[in-house]
């Protein structure tokens, strides 16, 4: 059984005005975050602390879960008020040290002998310890939740303009993060496993825009052209107006399967126009691979020369950088393309004339 004169001094302090607004002063000078709250707001949880401490001090036995809900919803408030949690623990932190102080300060001037305010003070720092578990607990399960709600909606908002072609009230689009007017790159990866789509989904968040899993791929609406992720293959299109991503999304996705097998980094959909064009057009793709004589597309050291002519014209016609792209030397780049040249009798150095360009586009889009 505590000392009666112990839970009167802490009685005294719960109700006493006095002591509530100096622990709201220490809290909001302790935390530009909570100083940023009306004052009402900041008053409203001490003096909820407040009671839920004294409770605990009136009563026998050890504290149950009635005794944190309190700690529960101020976590909970603070993070749907966007209160970031080092903010929230500073003011918490500051007012619950100034309140041990006021309380060994009363409890001598109330002439309380020294060990049953020694025990009072241990057992004040035991309960306020399990308070801030407690706010950092409902922080971080309100956290989580209005994250998922959040991401959910958006989710749900970037499916219906890129799958479904709805027309979205601007403050729909607010909320999931879109400025309405505003033109956005649509964006296309070859993630799909959910794990790596969320890691993926925060670095990619830093060019403004929504994401999310559509069609079993992480796929988004950027602000910007985000940086290259390693391992990680992005087609990126132009920015468009948001009432047009609904039929520049399907050119991405196609896109993605054209861009070659292991091919990682940003890609721009535009750079990919002739094989996306060729791929939705398979008359015209054989009519471009039969135009030159001696290819045959049954041939696997045909289609090598071919695949090899791509990447070197995808990569500004630089035999470095198509041999590095193609894990050889590049002298064996160089051997492929005269190997092509000999065989179909059109020249790849200097500047390689469109002809070549859309036999080789129209050689890998009817390959396979």
């Amino acid at each position: 059984m505590r000392d009666e004169l112990v839970q009167l001094v802490f009685r005294d302090m719960a109700t006493d005005g006095r002591v509530v607004e100096e622990l709201v002063r220490v809290a909001r000078r302790s935390s530009a975050d909570v100083a940023a709250l009306p004052e009402a707001e900041t008053r409203r949880h001490v003096q909820v602390l407040l009671a839920a401490a004294l409770d605990f001090f009136e009563r026998p036995g050890e504290p149950d879960e009635r005794h944190f809900a309190a700690a529960e919803a101020l976590g909970a408030d603070r993070a749907a008020q966007g209160i970031s949690i080092d903010g929230l623990l500073r003011g918490v932190q500051a007012g619950r040290a100034e309140a041990m102080r006021i309380a060994t300060a009363r409890g001598r001037a109330a002439g309380v002998p020294t060990e049953a305010i020694l025990e009072a003070v241990l057992d004040m720092d035991r309960y306020t310890g399990a308070l801030e578990r407690h706010v950092v607990h409902g922080y971080h399960t309100a956290e989580l939740e209005l994250s998922r709600t959040t991401r959910d909606a958006a989710t749900h908002l970037l499916r219906r303009l890129l799958l479904d072609d709805d027309a979205v009230a601007p403050a729909e689009l607010s909320r999931a993060g879109l400025t309405p007017g505003r033109r956005y790159h649509c964006l296309v990866s070859d993630v799909s496993d959910p794990g790596r789509a969320r890691v993926l989904e925060q670095h990619l968040r830093r060019s403004g825009g929504v994401f999310g899993l559509v069609e079993g791929r992480l796929t988004g609406l950027a602000a910007r052209v985000p940086a290259a992720v390693p391992g990680v293959l992005l087609v990126v299109a132009p920015a468009s107006a948001l009432t047009a991503v609904h039929a520049v999304h399907p050119l991405c996705v196609a896109a993605l399967g054209l861009a070659g097998a292991g091919a990682t980094g940003v890609r721009h959909l535009t750079d990919l126009a002739g094989e996306v064009a060729l791929h939705a057009q398979p008359v015209l793709a054989d009519l471009l691979a039969n135009s030159l004589p001696g290819l045959d597309r049954a041939d696997d050291f045909h289609r090598e020369l071919v695949a090899t002519a791509m990447v070197y014209l995808d990569h500004g016609q630089r035999l470095g950088h198509a041999a590095a792209a193609l894990h050889v030397h590049p002298n064996t780049v160089r051997y492929r393309l005269d190997r092509l040249a000999e065989i179909t009798g059109t020249r790849w150095d200097d500047d390689p004339p469109r002809s070549s360009r859309a036999c080789a586009a129209g050689g890998r889009c009817t390959s396979g």
